[in-house]
């Protein structure tokens, strides 16, 4: 989401040429020569990861399309707002949508060509960046709506929304650099992998950009994020408690988007961490490489759901989203989507951090 912490998974079956035996490696992320010596990895990841996957793409395909038809359909475009969720919708949707072939190749091995591990793991590092930077954008255009609403009026137009849509897009794919030019097909015994190989037979300078790239997702991905994130969110939160009418819900509404937010990505990020750590030969024993590729596995799936719950996050707390869904709906002559209008929870006076806290024409909430 999340990220931009591409989990590439590689399996690869080695040989051992000072001992002549033949050892297994499961190497995970960018990272399949990395040498753990005669330490085994066992397959996890190809149990459940497939699974979860495939779970996540249909979620995710359903809801971020859902997202994107309201928005432009129903929304149309108004202000920075939408186009913030249109921009995330999408990125959300690429990512996704990159999910069948990294479960076929977490199960198996990867069998669509170089071209189309390049194109497609490309797009997957550069949606990973866009969809957090969205984020966050989403959260600096809820501070300014409601700590300086006024002030803001014209710095959240359209306009002005589609720039900061273009600059962010631009900036997910200058951070996804030096990942993607890296990304190519290798063949690890009889098997074929797409992953980000920066040089053979593991050299110094092969091992430095592993480092880096598993750092600069900490920073770039997580810290820098959700820094600008709590600074917001908290000036949010200050100006909610301190106005004269009740403003409980919409405090829930910022709580929930961050909760969210860092549930997904922390664990990840942390586990990338020490991932890193272990790159340093700050870990170096076979049982906590073992327990950190599970760990890493893990924390990976729960990362990507995070595609899945903002479509969910929408509907059920925005607004300004549900009005739009239901009249599009209504136009809609259709049984299953009448299904759907059902379990839409009815629009209540409290649902929307912007109604709540502007009287500006511009009320929705963002995520």
């Amino acid at each position: 989401m999340a990220s931009t912490i591409y989990a590439i998974t590689a399996f690869s079956n080695s040989e051992n040429q000072s001992s002549g035996s033949t050892t297994e490696y499961y190497d995970y992320s960018e990272y399949p020569d990395y040498d753990f010596g005669l330490c085994q990895y066992e397959r996890h990841g190809a149990r459940f990861l497939p699974i979860l996957y495939a779970a996540f793409f249909i979620l995710g395909l359903l809801g971020n399309s859902l997202v994107v038809w309201v928005t432009v359909c129903g929304v149309r475009l108004r202000n920075m707002t939408d186009v913030c969720l249109l921009n995330l919708a999408i990125a959300d949707l690429l990512l996704v949508c990159c999910l069948p072939f990294l479960a076929h190749q977490a199960r198996d091995q990867w069998l669509f060509g170089d071209a189309t591990c390049k194109m497609v793991l490309g797009i997957y590092n550069i949606v990973f960046y866009c969809g957090v930077f969205f984020v966050t954008l989403m959260s600096i255009d809820r501070y300014l709506a409601i700590v300086h609403a006024i002030c803001a009026m014209r710095a959240r137009t359209r306009s002005v929304g589609m720039i900061a849509a273009i600059v962010t897009w631009v900036a997910g794919f200058l951070a996804s650099f030096p990942d993607v030019v890296f990304l190519k097909l290798q063949k690890n015994g009889t098997s074929y992998f797409c992953y980000a190989a920066y040089s053979d037979n593991g050299s110094q300078k092969s091992h430095f950009w592993w480092v880096f790239s598993l750092l600069k997702r900490n920073v770039v991905g997580l810290l820098v994020p959700l820094l600008i994130m709590g600074f917001c969110y908290s000036q949010i939160v200050w100006r909610l408690v301190n106005s004269q009418s009740s403003k409980k819900q919409a405090i829930h509404v910022v709580l929930v988007v961050v909760a969210v937010f860092v549930c997904c990505w922390v664990p990840y990020n942390v586990a990338l961490f020490f991932k890193a750590l272990e790159l340093l030969h700050i870990y170096t024993e076979c049982k906590s490489s073992q327990t950190i590729l599970l760990v890493l596995q893990v924390t990976e799936a729960i990362a990507y759901s995070h595609s899945c719950l903002n479509p969910i996050l929408y509907v059920f707390v925005g607004e300004k989203f549900r009005r739009n869904l239901v009249r599009l709906i209504n136009r809609t002559p259709c049984r299953l989507c009448q299904l759907i209008k059902v379990h839409i929870p009815q629009v209540t006076a409290h649902g929307s951090v912007y109604s709540q806290t502007t009287s500006l024409d511009e009320r929705s909430t963002a995520m």
